[in-house]
């Protein structure tokens, strides 16, 4: 009867830990990747068995041929400055309820709200409320300003702003709780400090607070990064990606499901894919170098 010793059963015991993990890697991560770029690298439209390999013709299209596959990729920046926008109006937030003022956890709430929201209804609303003679017109109408409405989603100047303002609302609390959380790490005694000393509230954020949260909002640039690149729901929902607002991920699925050009949007998600992957190939590279210094 053969017997183990104990490092052997302790091999064992390790590998039957990773066999189910790298099986469900393998089954929903690692195949699904390679399917994809294989994909990529035919002109399957979808439907038919047949695959025939065209190499690296899709990449060229998108690259070099048909520049307007990639134009939605520009609408991506709106997103990532609306982010930043968010990632700052949500630090403020944050600073001002973790110093307990009366009815924080009310506040707390109503700033999370809309992040717990069904998207689709979330977009549902703004579509309404951002329509001619909508919700906004008539509380600009309320306050006197009833001169400066506008159509919303359908000038095209605006209405890439008007969609990043949907978005802002919609993932402000998302972004307000990470930061309220990392705020909660902050040693209350090093305030108390600061404040005998005569240091002012931004002197208090500059020192103490800013270099406490750096490598969570640090994440959190990357998550916004990633985020609009993604980003589907609201400009989908409320304009159909009319008016410019197209992003790369709906034209992505407009080329295989409407176009039945499979090959080439799976050509586009790796690409896309390879965005995303460079965005946090950087992140590390920044985050490393700093946490040298």
């Amino acid at each position: 009867m053969f017997t183990a010793t104990a490092q052997t059963q302790r091999r064992l015991v390790i590998i039957g830990f990773l066999v189910v993990p790298l099986m469900l890697l393998t089954v929903f991560s690692l195949y699904p990747f390679a399917q994809l770029v294989w994909f990529s690298l035919t002109d399957w439209d979808g439907i038919s068995p047949e695959k025939t390999f065209v190499g690296l013709a899709n990449y060229e299209r998108i690259f070099f041929e048909d520049q307007e596959l990639l134009r939605p990729l520009i609408n991506s920046l709106y997103y990532f400055i609306g982010s930043l926008m968010q990632l700052a109006l949500a630090t403020y937030f944050a600073v001002i309820l973790n110093r307990g003022l009366p009815g924080s956890n009310v506040y707390r709430m109503l700033l999370f709200m809309p992040f717990v929201l069904n998207s689709v209804a979330v977009s549902i609303i703004f579509r309404d409320f951002l329509q001619i003679e909508g919700g906004l017109d008539a509380l600009m109408v309320m306050i006197g300003l009833g001169a400066f409405t506008r159509e919303w989603v359908q000038d095209p100047e605006i209405v890439k702003w008007s969609l990043v303002f949907a978005s802002v609302w919609r993932y402000l609390g998302f972004q307000l709780l990470i930061t309220y959380g990392a705020l909660q790490a902050v040693p209350q005694d090093q305030y108390e400090a600061a404040r005998i000393e005569g240091a002012s509230e931004w002197q208090q954020f500059r020192f103490i607070t800013f270099p406490t949260i750096a490598p969570i909002l640090g994440l959190q640039i990357i998550l916004s990064t990633v985020g609009s690149l993604e980003v589907f729901d609201v400009p989908f929902l409320i304009t159909g990606g009319a008016n410019g607002t197209k992003t790369f991920i709906m034209a992505t699925l407009q080329e295989a499901f409407e176009f039945r050009r499979v090959g080439l949007a799976a050509a586009m998600a790796v690409i896309l894919l390879c965005f995303v992957m460079l965005v946090m190939v950087i992140q590390r590279a920044v985050f490393d170098r700093g946490g040298t210094k």
